[in-house]
Order: structure tokens, then sequence, then C-alpha cells
């Protein structure tokens, strides 16, 4: 393989779309629970809490989205699969041709069945990096200046970490700390999601920046496509 060759599998722009993705979908999974808990119910409108018993409606503000179902087991239900299908997309599939245009479709059906505004939103931005992977420098990337895309290539992992670190932590460990621990604090979970968004943002913008520099190269380079 040559030394302007990056591997899709192992490119940063993989790693995101892949990480975040799972991410996304274990967060509408969560959403979704909650409305199949809430049964065969109908919405009093398009704007629903996703819980509205339990630790996660008291101490995390019910987990409110959106919904174009009118009924809450059925949205409940759409939830769950779509967010098991983009967790399996991301880990398995994303780099395969048009990978991040498909996580993208499923975030936004994450989006209109329930599955929350956070999780879809970290799915959408997944599916971003997924569209980058078999293209890191190509449409205005192409445009920054050499001198400039050095230091946007080492601002990946920085940007990465943070945003795995907090994602994680606002997906997984929230619901550690308020089942188990029983805090109560809504707007810390919000400034977390604010903090894992932003910082998720630069990581797109960065990884191809960082899959170029790996490569050895400032052009656009050639990638293997993972099947």
């Amino acid at each position: 393989m040559s030394s302007n060759v990056v591997s899709s599998k192992g490119s940063a722009a993989r790693v995101v779309a892949s990480f975040f993705g799972v991410l996304a979908g274990i967060g509408g999974l969560v959403h979704g629970i909650g409305e199949v808990l809430q049964g065969s119910t109908k919405p009093e409108g398009i704007f629903i809490n996703s819980w509205t018993r339990g630790p996660i409606a008291t101490n995390m503000g019910g987990e409110p989205g959106i919904t174009i179902i009118p009924n809450l087991l059925l949205t409940g239900l759409l939830t769950i699969l779509i967010a098991l299908a983009a967790m399996i997309w991301a880990a398995f599939f994303v780099g395969r041709k048009n990978g991040g245009r498909v996580l993208i479709a499923l975030s936004l059906g994450m989006l209109l069945t329930g599955g929350g505004v956070g999780p879809p939103l970290i799915g959408v931005l997944a599916g971003a990096a997924g569209s980058q992977i078999a293209k890191p420098l190509g449409g205005w990337r192409s445009r920054i200046s050499l001198s400039a895309r050095r230091p946007l290539a080492a601002l990946w992992l920085f940007f990465f970490a943070a945003a795995a670190v907090s994602g994680s932590f606002l997906v997984i460990g929230s619901l550690i700390l308020v089942f188990f621990f029983g805090v109560n604090n809504a707007a810390f979970f919000l400034n977390l999601f604010y903090v894992t968004f932003l910082s998720l943002l630069v990581t797109v913008i960065t990884a191809p920046f960082y899959d170029a520099a790996r490569a050895g190269t400032h052009a656009a380079p050639r990638l293997v496509e993972s099947r």
C-alpha cells in the first residue's frame, strides 16, 4: 500500500462515524424504551417527553423529543428499531458507499419518531463524518492553505477525546448518575450536550485533515473502501 493510501477502516472519519453513530443509537434506544413504557396512548402534540415516570423524568427533564406518530407505543417501537439499525449500520457498514448518508437518514428517522433531539443531532454529525471517509480533503477543504491544515489535523485528537468523553458521559454516565446516585440537575445534562455537540462538530471538520496528515500527503489521498 502506497504512502498516500488511507484505509477507510482505520481512518479518523470512520472512527468518528462509527463511535458516535453507535452512541446516538444508544441514546435513541433510551428514548424509545421510555415511550414504550407509556403504553398505547395518544400524545398531546408532536412534542413529547419520552419518560413521564422515574428518575429520567424527574431528574433529566423527561428526555423531550418529537414524534409524527399519534401513538406512543408505536413511536417507541419505531424508535427502538431505527436506533438499533443506526447502531448496526454505524458499527459495520458506514464505510460503504453512501454509508454516511444512510446514517444521516436513520438519524433523521429517529428525530421524527421519538428518538429525542440530542441523539439524532449526534447521529447526523456522525453521518457527516461518514460521508467524508472516501474524500478526506474534497470540497472546501481543498482550498485551505497548507500552513492551516497541519494545526487543524493536530486539533482532531483533542476534540475527538473531548467529544467521546462528554458524549459517553451524557448518554451512559448520566443514567448511572440519576438511577444509582439520584443526581437531579437537568441543566447540567443540557450543558453537557452542548459541549458534546460543539466538540463533535470540530471533530468532524478536522478528521479529514488528520487522515491526510497520517497518509503523508496534503492532497486528497485515495482510500481503500471497507466492505
